[in-house]
């Protein structure tokens, strides 16, 4: 096991830092509570199976603006009433038929 030796000064001064990168982290959480709390959002792995869709035709949903999202973290989530409007309305464009007819 290894001991470091650090002057309590230098102790105390990481606590704070610590205490303040805390406090902004918190900051940061609550401007974004209100507005996962009002609405249930989801992933698109969720959306997939409750739409019985593929990611592609997903992408295809994102790139048409049929269904909105929000991005968070560099992840989309869409909200699940907005998910619920579409299926109600019929999905406006399936990749799996493609727009062809088989016989």
């Amino acid at each position: 096991m290894e001991v470091i030796a650090i002057q309590k000064s230098t102790l105390e001064g990481m606590k704070n830092e610590l205490k303040a990168l805390l406090e902004l982290t918190e900051n940061a959480t609550k401007k974004y509570t209100p507005i996962f709390a009002k609405e249930q959002w989801l992933d698109h792995q969720e959306v997939c199976l409750i739409m019985n869709i593929t990611k592609r035709t997903l992408q295809t949903y994102k790139d048409k603006g049929l269904l909105p999202y929000s991005r968070l973290n560099r992840k989309n989530y869409y909200k699940r009433s907005d998910v619920q409007a579409l299926l109600e309305a019929g999905q406006p464009y399936n990749t799996a038929d493609n727009g062809f007819i088989y016989e």
